[in-house]
């Protein structure tokens, strides 16, 4: 089936779990699956926060509760957590369903069509959530496969985030000069292509993530540190050639244009020979950085702004133009379409380029 990227999963998922319909989200390892289902909780209004259960790590005891004797009878217990999601509103998270026992997975097939286990009803405000590796991926898993009966008890989505998913949630989450490494080197950011070698580390959103936050922990600036010491520890997170080039990347940040180097330098030389994809990084870069949201821009930086938007190839003096208009510093917006520059507003500049870059294309 086709896949979907985590901006149209986001779209889409709470109108299923409105309908109180169990959701299972297919996808390779370390894309962020589990980071998306709590993502998805923040947006539903009924929930009060995530219940992650490991169906791989569970019994059947741990699912199903223990009986009690109560005269003549027993009497199934829930499991604490089970109770929780029958007593209250939550989004019941179960993570690989598809690594679980066949007992396990028999209960969560009730689960998740009837909303009960043994006579204990789910709160009307719960939702289940469920995640496997499975899918069209499966062969590269070690794990069940699961029957047509099975899967009709859920809505399925086979989720394939895009790079553009991972830097838009990843700006203000990871260290910014690998988001600069991976906005510039999209190829590096996980192993999409081909099979797996055996034993082979490859690079992964999450194991990017998992880097940023150990470099994060040393004192030194990470442009100032020990590149042997910076690929060691590179190469254990994420393989040999990313973390090549991720050494060399940071080896030659320093001699990299910044966002400052633009707005406060003015140094529109230093992108003279840039090509499309370069300004496209600096531009991505920009908006980033969050520049045009966190203050208003000076005069200076204004002029110097638009020295660079003239200089630009159409698309991307558009794409420029199109970031610092989703400010919601409005001053911003009208002070840089009104600025000057030989005698020609900004805003002049973006109605030729309008008409242009049909011609451009042709």
């Amino acid at each position: 089936m086709a896949s979907v990227d985590f901006k149209t999963f986001l779209l889409t998922a709470p109108h299923i779990l409105n309908a109180r319909y169990p959701i299972i989200l297919r996808g390779r390892h370390g894309i962020g699956k589990s980071e998306i289902v709590y993502q998805i909780e923040e947006e539903l209004a009924y929930t009060d926060g995530v219940i992650e259960r490991r169906a791989s790590q569970m019994t059947e005891g741990d699912l199903m509760g223990l009986p009690s004797v109560e005269g003549d009878s027993t009497k199934w217990n829930p499991p604490d957590w089970f109770k929780e999601a029958c007593d209250r509103g939550v989004l019941l998270f179960l993570d690989e369903i598809d690594r679980a026992t066949p007992e396990v997975r028999q209960g969560i097939f009730e689960l998740t069509d009837s909303r009960k286990i043994n006579g204990h009803t789910l709160h009307e405000d719960t939702v289940v959530v469920a995640a496997v590796n499975g899918g069209e991926n499966s062969s590269e898993y070690q794990v069940g496969e699961m029957d047509p009966a099975e899967l009709d008890r859920y809505t399925v989505f086979d989720v394939e985030p895009t790079v553009e998913d991972w830097l838009t949630w990843s700006k203000d989450v990871v260290e910014h000069t690998i988001w600069d490494f991976i906005n510039q080197n999209r190829n590096h950011l996980e192993h999409s292509e081909g099979n797996f070698e055996p034993g082979k580390v490859y690079p992964s959103r999450r194991s990017w993530v998992r880097l940023a936050d150990t470099l994060t922990t040393m004192k030194e600036p990470l442009a100032a540190k020990n590149s042997l010491l910076l690929f060691t520890l590179a190469q254990g997170f994420v393989g040999f050639e990313a973390a090549i080039s991720f050494r060399d990347f940071i080896t030659n940040y320093e001699k990299l244009v910044t966002v400052e180097d633009i707005l406060n330098e003015g140094s529109i030389d230093l992108t003279e020979e840039f090509d499309i994809n370069q300004h496209g990084a600096l531009i991505e870069k920009m908006d980033a950085s969050n520049v045009f949201e966190s203050a208003l821009l000076s005069g200076k930086q204004l002029n110097n702004l638009a020295l660079y938007f003239v200089s630009l190839p159409g698309e991307m003096a558009m794409k420029l133009f199109a970031v610092v208009g989703k400010s919601s510093l409005k001053e911003n917006i009208l002070k840089f379409h009104g600025t000057e520059i030989k005698g020609k507003r900004i805003g002049d500049h973006v109605v030729a380029l309008v008409a242009k870059i049909p011609e451009e294309k042709k």
